[in-house]
This record gives C-alpha cells, structure tokens and sequence, in this order.
C-alpha cells in the first residue's frame, strides 16, 4: 500500500544487501573517490564534516569509519506532503532499542541499522505492520 496523506503509514522497505559504512572526513576534504557509485552512496557536508555513506569494502584504511550497518529502503517514490514515514520506522525501531542512521533523497527513505541487530530491527518492522522483503539480502 502506498500512504496517503492522513492515513496510517504501513510501508513497504527492501532490505539491501550491502554492508555499508559512515565515515567521517574533514570538512575541507574533496569528495574520496573511494566511495565509488553503484550502491547506496550519500556524501554530506557540513561547516564541521564531510559524511560519506558507501559499502564498507570500498572504505580505505586509516578512515575515520563506523562499520557493519545495513539499510532499509522504503519503497517509493514518495510525494513530499506524505507526514510520518521515516517516525513510522523509528518509533518501533527505537522501542526494539535499534539505533538509526537516516537518509533521505528525492524519491524515498533509507534507514540504516547496524547487522548485529537486524533479527530485532526486522522482527519490530514486522509487528508495527511494514512488509520487508528480505529477498535482496
């Protein structure tokens, strides 16, 4: 079902294969071309950082580096006036004790939990009423 604006939100999310990383470089870094495109990438600036979100094996040594996270990929697209999509995925997962890492693009939402909770993050996806499609892991 795809939500409409008002009404409860039970999505559909596709568990991607990639194990992924987040790191952190200086904020005057170029963009690494380490973190090549092809799976999820996402490159972040700020006045204090340069994020980057990339597969972990892409991931030089010596990088300032959170590994072992995996994502959720709410499917899309999304319009922009739908409320509550990404606190529909939350609110169980911060419930379950699953720490998040969000991202957003133009058309949908990504929500990273780390693998080593992945059965609690799926099982509390499940009981809020998300169909997840394991099938890419």
């Amino acid at each position: 079902m795809t939500p409409t604006r008002g009404e409860a939100v039970n999505l559909r999310l596709t568990l991607q294969p990639a194990r992924l990383a987040v790191c952190r470089l200086p904020a005057d870094s170029d963009f690494p071309g380490w973190a090549r495109p092809g799976g999820l990438l996402a490159l972040v600036r700020t006045a204090d950082e340069l994020s980057v979100v990339c597969e972990e094996c892409d991931v030089p040594p010596g990088t300032k580096i959170e590994r072992g996270w995996r994502a959720f990929q709410v499917e899309g697209p999304l319009d922009f006036a739908l409320t509550g999509i990404l606190a529909s995925i939350a609110l169980p997962l911060a419930e379950a004790g699953v720490t998040i890492f969000a991202l957003s693009t133009f058309n949908t939402d990504y929500v990273l939990v780390k693998e080593s909770d992945l059965p609690i993050a799926l099982r509390a996806l499940h009981q809020a009423g998300h169909q997840v499609n394991e099938h890419s892991a």
